[in-house]
């Protein structure tokens, strides 16, 4: 299968080796050239723009950063698109985004799915991802022959529309952030107590924020936030696509996303989002 892959960021770069190693042919667009020459070394192949990548592609599968990259790269630029084209949306994005993305998919002849990732970068790279799909009937078998190259068939989802796969998505991350917060604020009382880290972790791991605590535990206590497997810059965008989203306050969001957003204003955005735990 011809496949065009668009955006190549810390999750795109993990996903594209998959489609390769399973024989697909891979034409990749990046914004930034240097990620798309390094898949380009792995097999791929490089296009100078988005529009010569989808050009000649069965499928196009796009993982940018939020929907205003989807719609500058994807819908408003003119892109060729092949009548019956199966467009596989990995990106985060809000159910509002992604039901008019299927509009506007639908009117030019190009069939969207929306298949957000519930994961970080190492369980990408090892094809064992939480995948959401959603979409028609026909267009979701089609894409779950692609996006199940990168999943735990055990935590392949699917839903009816593209809007429920990514409201899925928000309720997921919404549940990470609020569990980021909970250490957070677990290591500041446990200090004040007098408990040392190693007690905070070894009691947090009898409670439902266990799995977190173990995961991102270590990286709190070391200080050390730089190898960011999700940005606190990314965690911060879809918090606000929770916000916008609900319609009823989300007191315990806004507080994750004030937290997220000094950490961007100290200019640590790029870092991992458990960065909001640093010590003010």
């Amino acid at each position: 299968m011809d496949i065009a892959f668009l955006g190549l960021g810390r999750m795109g770069r993990e996903l594209v080796p998959h489609l390769i190693d399973a024989g697909h042919t891979v034409t990749v667009w990046n914004r930034s050239p240097e990620p798309a020459e390094t898949i380009g070394r792995r097999g791929a192949h490089v296009a100078a723009s988005a529009g010569d990548a989808v050009g000649s592609a069965d499928t196009v599968v796009s993982v940018l950063f939020g929907p205003e990259a989807v719609r500058e790269t994807l819908l408003d630029s003119g892109l060729p698109w092949r009548p019956g084209t199966l467009w596989i949306d990995v990106t985060t994005v809000s159910p509002d985004d992604a039901a008019g993305f299927a509009d506007r998919a639908a009117a030019l002849g190009v069939r969207y799915v929306a298949s957000p990732v519930v994961g970080s970068l190492a369980p990408a790279r090892a094809g064992a991802l939480a995948v959401l799909v959603g979409g028609e009937h026909d267009a979701v078998r089609d894409a779950k022959r692609i996006v199940g190259l990168w999943a735990d068939q055990e935590k392949l989802r699917t839903f009816d529309s593209p809007a429920a796969a990514t409201g899925a998505k928000l309720v997921a991350n919404l549940a990470l952030a609020i569990a980021m917060e909970g250490l957070s604020e677990a290591f500041r009382l446990g200090r004040a107590a007098g408990l040392s880290d190693d007690d905070v972790l070894a009691t947090l791991s009898l409670t439902a924020i266990a799995p977190l605590a173990a995961m991102k535990g270590p990286l709190v206590t070391a200080g050390d936030y730089d190898d960011a497997q999700f940005t606190a810059d990314a965690l911060a965008k879809d918090a606000r696509l929770m916000l916008a989203t609900a319609d009823v306050p989300l007191p315990a969001v806004a507080l994750v996303a004030a937290e997220l957003q000094r950490a961007i204003d100290a200019g640590q955005g790029g870092m991992d989002f458990s960065v909001i735990a640093r010590d003010r």
